[in-house]
């Protein structure tokens, strides 16, 4: 279990109301008379957990084996699929699908995805839940030249690959242009059901070993963290699944479906049902 860290912005919720009126904060926009969120969502099932990325936690600060991953992911793979021989924007995405290290961070659209994240492990349940919200249309609005203009010029909120791929050729490239401290949001192509059905996209940050809470921390105004306490985890579990929101779904397929059965049928820790607790 990590050191409990308390962020400014930690903001503790009671119950699945106050959890699901909290994560459309802000969403309200005037202008459009609509509901129209300018978050990313994150869960994790520990409230302690770091934003770091899967290249940091595995390689730490030997920032010179990225290129070398990526490297070889690209070499060795057999898939003739076209996304590995496109740009190493597609390469990238796709690495950090098949589960390769990389400077990126999952993040999703649905508030309701982020529930399911911060709650998918039941193993943690004697630990709050987190879920990271963080205004990445003001963020993106933060990032320098040359990619600042391209977000006024096509009228958007999130970077494409497509947009990406036409003035970035390569990690270091986004290193050296863009300069330290440096944050996107971008969306991926679709390149399966996981994906969509995720509502998935990304943050990418110049520098491999750097972590997107530090940059937060200097920039308070762009996030909250909801905290869900773990007495409240069941309870949003069971509603989630009840809406839906479930492995089966997120990651269609056979194993997806193995992961939301094994959940789905573990029973609570003090269930007298439970047979174990009894013998």
């Amino acid at each position: 279990m990590g050191t409990k860290k308390i962020y400014q912005n930690d903001y503790v919720v009671q119950s699945w109301e106050e959890l699901c009126e909290e994560v459309y904060h802000d969403s309200w926009k005037p202008r459009l008379s609509r509901y129209r969120s300018d978050y990313a969502f994150r869960g994790l099932s520990d409230a302690s957990y770091e934003l770091k990325n899967s290249f940091l936690r595995n390689c730490g600060a030997r920032s010179e084996l990225e290129y070398h991953l990526l490297r070889n992911f690209r070499k060795y793979s057999i898939s003739k699929d076209a996304q590995l021989s496109a740009s190493f924007w597609r390469s990238l995405v796709m690495a950090q699908h098949h589960g390769l290290p990389t400077r990126l961070l999952d993040w999703t659209y649905s508030p309701f995805v982020a529930m399911h994240f911060a709650t998918s492990n039941t193993e943690k349940f004697d630990i709050d839940g987190v879920i990271w919200k963080v205004d990445f249309v003001k963020a993106n609005k933060l990032v320098s030249e040359p990619l600042n203009q391209l977000l006024c010029d096509e009228k958007c909120n999130a970077f494409t690959v497509e947009m990406l791929e036409e003035n970035i050729v390569s990690l270091s490239d986004f290193d050296k242009k863009l300069g330290k401290d440096q944050v996107i949001f971008f969306e991926p192509p679709s390149l399966d059901q996981r994906i969509v059905n995720q509502y998935a996209f990304f943050s990418v940050m110049t520098q491999p070993t750097t972590t997107l809470d530090q940059w937060l921390v200097k920039h308070p105004g762009l996030y909250r963290r909801i905290i869900i306490p773990k007495e409240l985890k069941w309870e949003v579990r069971d509603k989630l699944d009840q809406a839906n929101i479930t492995e089966r779904v997120l990651f269609p397929g056979l194993d997806g479906l193995a992961r939301w059965l094994k959940r789905h049928y573990q029973p609570i820790v003090g269930d007298p049902f439970n047979s174990e607790e009894n013998e």
